[in-house]
């Protein structure tokens, strides 16, 4: 359903995103998960790709996990996120990135 009234207009104010349909209030604190390949580097890689683009990482948060068979690592950030489009750009460089094969 489209329309042209103001009710999206709050959305994106009250969220600070640029999509009304963010159910978030910004600023809040949201974790972020990437899992890879288990490797002595791969939270430090992760820390780096988020550090590049967010100025508020909780890295005394971070949490990792070994897969049962221990050949993946999933690696947990908390964000204080600012807006729906900072979270949609982490979760872009997330997935683009060769080490990460999946964003949560």
């Amino acid at each position: 359903m489209t329309g042209s009234g103001n009710s999206g207009d709050a959305d994106v104010q009250r969220n600070g995103g640029t999509s009304g349909s963010s159910a978030l209030e910004f600023p809040c604190r949201f974790p972020v998960k990437a899992m890879g390949l288990n490797a002595d580097d791969f939270s430090q890689h992760v820390l780096q790709l988020l550090d590049a683009h967010s100025e508020h990482i909780e890295h005394d948060q971070l949490q990792q996990q070994t897969s049962r068979s221990g050949r993946y690592l999933s690696v947990t950030l908390v964000v204080q996120a600012q807006s729906q489009a900072q979270l949609d750009s982490i979760y872009r460089i997330l997935s683009a990135d060769a080490r990460v094969l999946v964003a949560l």
